[in-house]
């Protein structure tokens, strides 16, 4: 059965627990910082300034970018850590349908993930970077659709997953991969072709991309590489693809 209650709690459950570890939510607001300001100061150095758009603002949108994708892939460790206390049996052997659960996991991965990168844009104006009313909207709704797609991908692959070393390990090994294949540093087309191959597979180089539309100008070799409709066309079929998988994995389950 499918119940939007249940979802809501889910839901809510993820966020109390988010808010109740304190340490893991002053590292989700202290890494971004400390990328930006620290990373983003160096690399400054070595790349040079005075152009219209100063290295520290072009790093902004994928230093958003990877706030989500941290946030989003982590909170799908609640599967393996309800695993392995037997919380997940409980859900599963429930009257709720495993789609129910599925979405309940998506929506709180998301709206955590959308949430922390919400925060990060509190600072974009201290970089000269104003976005206006509009601007902070369209932010929310991409951030929410990268969101989605990465929450869904790390869902898809923590259900296979039944320990928490084998989640960390796994993880770490996509996520790497991921930030610095998505342009979040620099831009994509500067990569080699072999390399390029695979950040056309990333869902997180068209979420960084599309970021750019917004809170940057398009100008020159720092202007954004891809359509902005491409960016959300991408972005959202890989969210549904990885939904639908992640709910046939879980109504595999016993």
């Amino acid at each position: 059965m499918f119940s939007y209650k249940a979802i809501y709690v889910i839901t809510l459950r993820e966020f109390k627990r988010f808010f109740r570890q304190k340490g893991r939510l002053i590292v989700s607001l202290a890494r971004p910082l400390i990328w930006l300001f620290i990373v983003g100061s160096g690399f400054t150095k070595l790349v040079g300034g005075g152009g219209e758009v100063e290295y520290i603002q072009f790093i902004l949108p994928g230093i958003v970018g990877m706030t989500i994708l941290f946030s989003s892939i982590f909170s799908t460790i609640s599967v393996v850590w309800d695993r392995e206390f037997g919380f997940l049996r409980e859900m599963l052997v429930s009257p709720v349908s495993r789609v129910t659960i599925v979405f309940g996991k998506l929506l709180s991965g998301t709206a955590l993930s959308a949430f922390q990168g919400m925060a990060l844009l509190l600072i974009a104006p201290f970089l000269g970077l104003h976005m206006g009313i509009d601007g902070f909207i369209y932010m929310v709704v991409l951030m929410s659709l990268v969101s989605l797609a990465i929450t869904a991908l790390g869902l898809f692959v923590a259900s296979f997953l039944t320990s928490l070393e084998g989640f960390n390990v796994i993880m770490n090994f996509i996520i790497l991969p991921m930030f610095f294949l998505s342009g979040a540093l620099y831009p994509v087309d500067s990569l080699p072709m072999y390399i390029k191959i695979f950040s056309f597979a990333n869902p997180l180089c068209y979420g960084v991309d599309a970021f750019k539309h917004v809170l940057l100008p398009a100008q020159g070799r720092l202007a954004a590489e891809f359509p902005l409709v491409f960016d959300i066309a991408f972005t959202a079929a890989f969210a549904v693809t990885f939904t639908f998988l992640s709910a046939l994995v879980f109504e595999r389950k016993k």
